[in-house]
């Protein structure tokens, strides 16, 4: 199992990265895959996911960077390792239920970047803007190393502090959940990827959320998979 403490040497930053308006005017349009049928009685909740227009968002081994404890007060210090624990241990849970996790030294070699701060504002469905102690958001962009390219996936993930370390690693979990694929909401309280949280924090991935994730691994998708390459510019140019 790869270790989620140390970095990897496996993550490296694209030598680019395109928007995917800009890889479209080079390849042929990518009909998105249909969504999943209701899952009925498999023990899971598939049918609540949502693919990208590029396919499921899934990789065979992400590259994660978690923001590091920075020196401060004391005070601040032991909040910030409080955090780390919380995020760290959420990751684990991933890892433990099938997630291949790399750690990367550098948050520009990454496809999921993890801030120890509070997710920005967004408007509810009264029209009013809201707070919230965490949030995933998804970004696809065109990668390119050394004249290969492929669709890659980069998510920011903001955990909020000022929670104790049970809601701290809820939250984690949870959007962690979604940065690694599970882009939608499960309808049962027991669930990590809940869309409303039980009275109690769900500490690791339920055996729903296990069964979702393994769904999702085993789906086609070209996000990650090579595409047309193009040829390395000459030398001086």
């Amino acid at each position: 199992m790869p270790s989620v403490a140390a970095p990897s040497p496996g993550c490296r930053a694209a030598d680019e990265r395109l928007t995917l308006e800009a890889l479209a005017a080079e390849q042929a349009p990518v009909a998105p895959p249909p969504p999943p049928a209701s899952a009925g009685s498999l023990g899971d909740y598939r049918h609540r996911l949502s693919p990208s227009p590029y396919g499921w968002v899934r990789l065979p081994s992400w590259c994660v960077w978690v923001e590091p404890v920075a020196d401060g007060d004391e005070a601040s210090h032991r909040r910030d390792r409080l955090w780390l624990a919380a995020v760290q241990a959420a990751l684990g849970h991933w890892v433990r239920s099938g997630v291949v996790v790399q750690r990367a030294d550098d948050p520009q070699a990454a496809q999921v970047r993890v801030w120890r701060r509070r997710p920005p504002l967004r408007h509810g469905p009264d029209g009013r803007l809201r707070a919230s102690h965490g949030r995933a958001q998804l970004r696809l962009v065109a990668a390119r190393t050394q004249g290969r390219q492929w669709i890659e996936p980069q998510v920011e993930v903001w955990i909020a502090q000022g929670q104790g370390s049970q809601g701290l690693q809820a939250t984690a979990l949870h959007e962690l959940g979604h940065a690694f694929g599970l882009w939608g909401h499960s309808d049962d309280p027991g669930d990590a990827m809940a869309a409303v949280p039980g009275a109690q924090p769900v500490l690791e991935p339920s055996e729903r959320d296990r069964a979702t994730l393994r769904w999702l691994q085993a789906q086609p998708s070209r996000i990650g998979e090579p595409l047309e390459e193009r040829p390395a510019p000459a030398p001086g140019r």
